[in-house]
């Protein structure tokens, strides 16, 4: 069963992000994409939808074993189709599997995002890159197998109203031969989403149930330092919502923030995952204008305050990152940001938010 969830966690890593410099060349690239576009691609995925799984048990052995599995995957738009959520649950002989995955659109490169993590961990594995052409999605990636550096290739195809195909395949030599390992057939049941279920029992004593007070839509207002580790006093105040859903059945939530200010209007998501083994979050962000994850904060809730630290890039040179909650009541909440370039002794905060809650 391990090796055959191995393959779901590629299977559900289908994208990746490419920055693109502002040379001529990339220019050109980037006119020619945007004639392309790329943001509704994956719109025929919307829904819910029945799937069997066939899994090649030991891919590149010479194997003819295949391991066979049914469930269920349920797709979302979120964060104003900058990204879509999706649910994953199956069964198979060796017993049940969940899994969550997050696709971000590109606007720059135009193409899609996929990370992916599974119940058991609380972590994102590495992303994928592709693009869709007539109808056709095709994604690689580079990976290893019994510790083999290999190439990884993932195809959408025979995509209709009601039903698609995906399958998986390696390559041990280049790209010269591919072995598939992998193919899903999915049907749709409808096209809505299932709602998720009610957090499961006892979750509040492990930590799952932290950032709950977090859930809702909030009035930001938020005061940022224009120029942080600069030797800058100025200031800038900017004002907008900050919306927080439930996902993953109380594993995860996902925080939307949309305000404005002197720099113009921004749009963030947060993608926040509990971690059932160390029994703290992980933190993921992201910005529509780029559309890549950054790395990932880790923390936890103590005596009602919360604590996330990361380390980071500001302009080339390695920094710590820390993100602290406070002031938390059932209707307000607050929240900072602080930068720290000596290894945590001093800090320096460039992100003050208030939140108070729309009921």
């Amino acid at each position: 069963m391990m090796d055959a969830l191995r393959h779901i966690r590629i299977y559900l890593l289908a994208f990746g992000l490419i920055a693109l410099f502002q040379t001529p060349l990339a220019l050109a690239e980037q006119t020619s994409a945007a004639s392309r576009g790329g943001q509704h691609d994956f719109d025929f995925h919307f829904g819910s939808w029945k799937t069997h799984i066939k899994s090649l048990d030991d891919p590149l052995s010479g194997s003819t074993k295949w391991t066979e599995m049914n469930g269920m995957v349920v797709d979302r738009k979120v964060w104003d189709g900058h990204a879509n959520l999706e649910e994953l649950e199956i069964d198979g002989p060796d017993g049940h599997f969940e899994g969550l995955t997050l696709f971000l659109y590109n606007p720059v490169s135009h193409q899609w995002n996929q990370t992916f993590v599974s119940s058991d961990s609380g972590v994102l594995s590495p992303t994928m890159t592709g693009e869709f052409k007539d109808g056709r999605g095709v994604f690689y990636s580079q990976d290893t197998n019994n510790g083999r550096t290999i190439l990884v290739r993932g195809v959408w195809s025979d995509i209709t109203p009601n039903s698609y195909s995906y399958e998986i395949a390696y390559s041990a030599d280049g790209g010269k031969t591919w072995e598939p390992n992998f193919i899903a057939k999915l049907t749709r049941v409808s096209e809505g989403f299932v709602e998720a279920a009610p957090p499961r029992a006892g979750a509040g004593q492990d930590g799952q149930d932290a950032y709950d007070f977090n859930v809702g839509t909030w009035q930001t207002k938020i005061s940022r330092l224009m120029q942080p580790l600069s030797g800058s006093k100025t200031w800038g105040s900017y004002a907008g919502t900050h919306t927080v859903h439930t996902v993953w059945n109380g594993r995860a939530n996902i925080g939307e923030l949309e305000v404005d200010g002197p720099t113009g209007h921004i749009e963030d998501l947060a993608l926040r995952l509990f971690n059932p083994k160390s029994h703290q979050w992980t933190v993921y962000l992201a910005n529509s204008k780029e559309g890549t994850l950054s790395p990932p904060m880790y923390g936890e809730f103590k005596d009602g305050k919360g604590e996330f630290i990361q380390q980071d890039t500001f302009k080339g040179r390695s920094i710590l990152v820390k993100n602290t909650w406070s002031g938390i009541t059932a209707d307000a909440c607050h929240n900072e940001w602080s930068f720290s370039e000596d290894g945590g002794k001093t800090w320096e905060v460039n992100w003050i938010a208030d939140d108070t809650r729309i009921k």
